[in-house]
């Protein structure tokens, strides 16, 4: 897996099958969604629906692969931009009016409705849902916006069903503010209850048929999260997964706090390196990359480095997946927490062979840079879950 539309086309087929494309395809023409991997650099789309396309004007080839920020412009209200930014954040659902803007410029209210997606092994969230429900303009005899409207619940799996009607009673009101600059060009819309209604429908449809090909993988889905992922699996939260995308270097994050220290992150500069997929890399311990002529003495080297808490770097022989090999100047470093617990270890690849950067930076201070991005991210964000967690008890 070497190109970036492979990895994007990755991200749905290994998790659900290579079938899911066509049973998406196959939904209502009217529903509107997006299904974007905070796994991969960017946080990027990796399907659009064909109604989302009808609706926004864009192709699918200038929408996959792009993230959601697109659809924004001069009008969008930026504190509605971070509920939903907060909301990726703390992994949770949410709703919210968004005035948003199509291909060829003209705004359109919509109803955003967020649904994270769990892995039923490791609990960590593979995906987003992002369900979109045009608002038509309305007003009462007053003059006023009003909501209206209501439907039935339409079918769909139970246990699906159940989790979303939970969660449409739980307070998820449109932003509003006084101070809503950006706003005189469109007056705001709240949705009525048809709108919220069909969001929710529209939603169970979708993440019903993630469940049911997430099954033919073994990989299952759900859209809550589990209480107790299996044993070897460590959660990495979304956010985390996306601070880490932004450092463009080869590395992985191990956790040392499971058996067989397993890798736990792989960046897509290292998939890329070692032509592996994510799916065949998480939850491996790095060994897989030697082979017959790797030198017992690095990993000796790197063994006692662990055991010490240390830093250390090593040229050592790697290979990828296509068996070719290549010479690994290997950087590895703990990472601690915002406790100063160690929380991974983190190394970093540079291809010997491949070694000069654009820059005229050595590979020391690359390694040394993106040491230094991963251990700021991990602090900030267990930082930011202490202070969550002290002021939510």
């Amino acid at each position: 897996m070497g190109s970036s539309e492979e990895r994007l086309l990755e991200s749905l087929t290994s998790r659900y099958s290579e079938w899911i494309m066509e049973a998406l395809g196959d939904l209502s023409h009217d529903l509107n969604f997006l299904i974007t991997d905070p796994c991969i650099a960017g946080h990027p789309i990796v399907f659009a629906s064909r109604g989302f396309l009808t609706m926004s004007g864009f192709s699918r080839e200038e929408v996959v692969g792009r993230n959601g920020r697109i659809f924004q412009g001069p009008e969008t209200d930026r504190r509605s931009v971070m509920e939903i930014r907060e909301a990726i954040r703390e992994e949770r659902t949410m709703q919210i009016s968004l005035l948003n803007y199509r291909k060829d410029g003209t705004p359109h209210w919509i109803l955003f409705r967020l649904y994270p997606v769990f892995g039923r092994d490791d609990a960590r969230v593979v995906h987003f849902v992002a369900v979109q429900v045009p608002i038509p303009r309305r007003r009462s005899s007053s003059g006023r916006q009003v909501a209206r409207g209501g439907s039935l619940f339409g079918a769909c799996r139970n246990e699906v069903r159940s989790d979303l009607e939970f969660r449409c009673c739980l307070p998820f009101d449109s932003y509003e503010d006084s101070d809503n600059r950006g706003l005189k060009g469109e007056e705001m819309r709240e949705a009525g209850d048809s709108e919220k209604q069909k969001a929710i429908d529209g939603a169970a449809e979708i993440l019903s048929k993630l469940m049911q090909y997430s099954k033919l993988t073994g990989r299952v889905v759900c859209v809550k999260r589990p209480t107790s992922p299996q044993p070897g699996f460590s959660h990495i939260s979304s956010s985390l997964c996306t601070s880490l995308g932004r450092i463009k270097q080869s590395f992985v994050l191990t956790d040392p706090h499971l058996f067989d220290m397993p890798i736990v992150y792989a960046s897509d500069a290292f998939l890329s390196l070692t032509g592996y997929g994510r799916d065949e890399v998480l939850g491996r311990n790095c060994r897989f990359l030697g082979g017959p002529r790797t030198d017992v003495d690095a990993l000796k080297q790197i063994n006692e480095s662990i055991l010490a808490e240390k830093a250390c770097t090593v040229r050592i022989l790697n290979y990828r997946k296509d068996g070719t090999s290549f010479w690994n100047l290997l950087h590895i470093s703990p990472v601690r927490n915002s406790t100063g617990k160690i929380a991974f270890y983190v190394g970093v690849q540079v291809d010997e062979g491949a070694k000069n950067d654009v820059h005229g930076l050595s590979p020391a201070v690359r390694q040394l840079g993106a040491v230094g991005a991963v251990k700021v991210a991990v602090r900030s964000l267990s930082s930011c879950a202490g202070s969550s967690s002290r002021s939510s008890s």
